[in-house]
């Protein structure tokens, strides 16, 4: 691959992460535990993601910091408008996808 090359790939996967941050800003409805259930993540593993990333290039970011990227607003601030407690279906699926994980 051309630098060029890496170049446009590195620019697109971040427009790809911008684009998939935004579109989950616009989705509050959608609660972690079911991204967790179906997808295996949620936006408080991007955020883990992004400050980790951060710490391999030396920048010192604060879990609180990444997950206001991520969220768009303090994550105290998120919960408060939009984190539903999570029914008893979605915690078994939880408890079930984990258990699985674990053998």
């Amino acid at each position: 691959m051309t630098e060029t090359d890496k170049t446009s790939q590195l620019e697109l996967e971040a427009a790809v992460y911008r684009r998939l941050v935004e579109f989950l800003r616009e989705r509050p409805d959608v609660q972690n535990i079911d991204l967790m259930n179906l997808a295996g993540f949620c936006r408080n593993c991007l955020a883990d993601w992004y400050r980790d990333a951060a710490k391999e290039r030396g920048l010192d970011l604060s879990k609180e910091e990444s997950r206001e990227i991520v969220y768009g607003m303090p994550y105290d601030e998120w919960k408060a408008k939009y984190l539903k407690e999570a029914t008893p279906e979605q915690l078994a699926k939880y408890a079930e996808i984990h258990a699985q994980k674990d053998h």
